[in-house]
């Protein structure tokens, strides 16, 4: 028995096996609990034996690797309390601070001379002056389509022409229509009242011979020298030269007291309605005048020149979609600015401020303004008062335009501008890295290093920029916070120092609070609701789900 278990142990054992590998297969089989029995026994029962217990140690130790990153959340933070010294930190320090927004835009011409589609109800863009040439005074910049608008003027023309043939035959109905009313009351009305009182004086004479007549032969009748019937024939004549003259006397009468006004207010009117034609026909020849006029202009709108030298720029919004950009072949409306020629003596920069922080901004505000490593001077003119509309993005950002001073003649419009608009310049004044505060239960937390390792120390806020915030109490100077001190205060999202799910922004206005960028490093903003900024340590302790306070240790 004692020789044949010598033999097992010397099979068992690979005489060429290192020390550190037995180790690491005793290691191996105490964690799967397997009895040395069987680790001595298994060579007994075969030669060659699939190692599944190392196999198995194996993937175990390689999924714990690669679960790590996801489980490293849940372990606690207790292993860094030793490691406080590698930690970043800032020393407090009382001193200037100056608070300023820096933000992007594009310089623009504060003067410019637009160039506007005049066609009414618009039209189509045929050729295009180049964007960003030079062009002189009278040169052709743009041409629109005239087809429609020629067609438009040959048929006005038609029109017109018709117009003026009527209107000429109103003018020489009206002129008649005088003439025939003064024809009447000078001329034919007098001869006729003439020739009616020829008539009555001539009836007045034969009645007054009839009579005479008359008398004479009564005589001669009594006398015995004419006949019975010579006297009647008298009387008869007598008769009708009476009725002669009373037939006179009528005619007269009615050719004063009614043929003549008749024929008059006949005439009168006839004159009248030849005005009131003649007035239409001639408004309708300046109807017809005018609109010929209108579309000749419209005609000639369709050809646009340079009306003083300059350098051209498209008329194309930051927020113009492919389809209205100003191009060959783009349907422009009417009053639709297609070009400008700015004034490159007076630039500007316009650039979108977003809302947490355009309350700061106020005119007359100085400011710098950086373009293609040349700075300037400069000063807030204009804040806008209504947000730029963004179909791309929910965040609300106001249009500030800054004006330079000095010579710009050699910027053009369109270049990219770094402004910085100086806020507030504060002196003697403690200040920390917006790095260093986290909100935590609705109040703004540092981590504050002790001698025994840290503390958790709540903090007022003023004013910040990009970098530094205010601090208006808690803090004292000399005083050494940490940076991105979430990993060590927790992430407290429900009023405990607990951590939650996810970094939550701190979202208080006022002075003294600020706003942290999500998934960053809690950085505050200042007054007016400022963004902080950081990263804490690649995004980790920022976004981790669950973490534990960390109890206070040596540095």
């Amino acid at each position: 028995m004692l020789d044949t278990h010598s033999s097992s142990s010397a099979v068992a054992e690979p005489p060429t096996q290192p020390s550190s590998g037995r180790a690491d297969a005793s290691a191996i089989a105490d964690i799967l609990g397997a009895p040395a029995s069987e680790a001595s026994a298994a060579p007994a029962r075969s030669s060659f034996r699939m190692p599944w217990r190392l196999l198995t140690a194996a993937a175990v130790v390689a999924g714990s690797v690669a679960a790590y990153p996801y489980v490293k959340p849940y372990i606690g933070v207790g292993e860094e309390s030793s490691s406080l010294d590698t930690m970043p930190s800032h020393t407090i320090a009382q001193g200037p601070l100056v608070i300023s927004v820096t933000e992007d835009g594009s310089l623009v011409s504060a003067e410019n001379v637009d160039i506007a589609c005049g066609v009414a109800g618009g039209a189509t863009i045929v050729s295009l002056v180049d964007d960003g040439a030079q062009v002189t005074e009278g040169m052709e910049l743009v041409r629109l389509d005239s087809s429609t608008i020629a067609e438009n003027v040959s048929a006005q023309k038609i029109a017109y022409e018709k117009a003026r043939a009527a209107m000429i035959q109103a003018e020489k109905d009206h002129a008649a229509a005088v003439i025939a009313v003064e024809e009447y009351t000078e001329g034919t009305f007098k001869k006729e009242l003439r020739m009616a009182e020829s008539n009555v004086t001539a009836a007045t004479e034969r009645l007054q011979a009839t009579r005479n007549t008359l008398a004479y032969g009564e005589r001669m009748f009594r006398k015995g020298y004419i006949t019975p019937q010579q006297l009647e024939a008298q009387k008869s004549a007598v008769d009708r030269a009476e009725l002669d003259m009373g037939t006179a006397e009528i005619s007269l009468d009615v050719l004063n007291r009614f043929t003549k006004p008749k024929m008059i207010t006949e005439l009168e009117s006839t004159r009248d309605a030849a005005a009131a034609r003649l007035d239409s026909e001639q408004a309708s020849l300046e109807l017809e005048k005018a609109k010929l006029d209108r579309l000749t202009s419209q005609l000639e709108q369709c050809t646009i020149v340079a009306p003083k030298d300059g350098l051209v720029i498209y008329a194309n919004g930051r927020n113009r979609d492919r389809e209205a950009e100003i191009k060959e072949g783009a349907l422009v409306r009417e009053r639709q600015v297609i070009l400008q020629l700015p004034d490159l003596s007076k630039m500007r920069a316009d650039v979108e401020v977003h809302e947490a922080k355009v309350d700061k901004i106020r005119p007359g505000m100085k400011a710098k303004v950086r373009v293609q490593g040349r700075e300037f001077d400069g000063e807030v003119t204009a804040v806008a008062n209504r947000p730029e509309t963004n179909w791309f993005s929910t965040a609300k950002k106001y249009v500030v335009q800054v004006a330079i001073d000095g010579g710009t003649e050699k910027l053009r419009p369109g270049f990219t501008a770094e402004v910085e608009i100086f806020v507030a310049d504060l002196d003697d004044v403690l200040s920390v890295p917006v790095a260093a505060v986290i909100e935590q239960s609705g109040e703004f937390v540092c981590a504050v290093r002790t001698e025994d390792g840290f503390e958790r120390r709540p903090v007022e806020l003023g004013l910040s920029n990009d970098k530094l915030v205010q601090i208006t109490q808690g803090l004292s100077p000399g005083e050494t916070v940490f940076l991105y001190p979430r990993g060590l205060l927790g992430d407290s999202s429900s009023g405990s120092d607990a951590g939650g799910a996810g970094e939550q922004p701190a979202e208080r206005r006022g002075r003294g609070e600020g706003q942290g960028r999500r998934g960053g490093g809690g950085g505050p903003q200042g007054e007016g609701g400022g963004q902080g900024g950081g990263t804490q340590e690649g995004g980790q302790r920022g976004g981790e789900g669950t973490s534990r306070q960390q109890p206070s240790t040596q540095a």
